[in-house]
């Protein structure tokens, strides 16, 4: 059976299709989902795309962190279903507790758009479980609310218990914290990052494949339940 991942689109996203057409390309069955559902209609993993959700009004995440969708997602992700938050949708989740920290303005408050390089610090979670530690991956980066910070009590957590899920590999283009480029729940289910693995899953459209390995890292973990 055809493992289904839903994306979420709320109103402002602009990586949906994109997060979709990663999931057909790693084997799986994209499902769409709205921002308005009351239900995750029986799907196997969620991602939440990037993009302005809501306009990014308030803070970014913090009005799509109490979407509709999000009421049935939060229980479901603290009961294992492997979530994916990418830039914005990373935004949401520490929004909505589901992982730490929180992405604040970058530093010299500029957007950053650009391919980036980036380390896999953990090889065990339901994403990255196709690739190795100190893998690097060139993806795409393109945001201005990007910083990930945290306090230090938290920061030290997170590097303990293997919680750091990418960093920066050729600089630090944001400000973030350690280099932090994505975090990971306790359970390994819930992963967040900045940049965009959606926008390097092929050459013709990215600047590599590296990104690919996500969405198959998702399916064969939900394949091994």
């Amino acid at each position: 059976m055809t493992t289904r991942i839903g994306v979420v689109t709320f109103p402002g996203s602009l990586d949906d299709r994109d997060a979709c057409r990663a999931v057909e390309l790693a084997g799986g069955q994209p499902v769409e989902l709205w921002h308005g559902d009351t239900s995750l209609h029986g799907v196997d993993g969620v991602i939440l795309p990037g993009g302005f959700s809501y306009g990014d009004y308030l803070r970014c995440g913090a009005i799509a962190r109490f979407a509709p969708v999000m009421a049935a997602l939060i229980p479901a992700a603290t009961k294992g279903l492997p979530v994916l938050g990418i830039c914005n949708g990373f935004q949401i989740l520490c929004e909505a507790h589901l992982l730490p920290g929180a992405l604040t303005r970058n530093a010299g408050r500029r957007f950053v758009a650009r391919d980036i390089t980036i380390r896999v610090e953990n090889d065990t979670s339901a994403w990255t479980g196709s690739y190795r530690i100190s893998q690097q991956l060139r993806v795409v980066l393109k945001s201005g609310e990007g910083a990930y910070m945290a306090d230090p009590q938290t920061l030290a957590g997170l590097e303990a218990s293997g919680q750091i899920l990418v960093r920066y590999a050729d600089g630090n283009p944001n400000g973030s914290a350690n280099d932090i480029a994505g975090v990971v729940s306790e359970a390994g289910n819930v992963a967040g990052l900045m940049p965009h693995p959606e926008h390097a899953v092929d050459e013709l459209t990215g600047p590599s494949a590296d990104g690919l390995g996500f969405f198959v890292s998702a399916l064969k973990a939900v394949a091994q339940a």
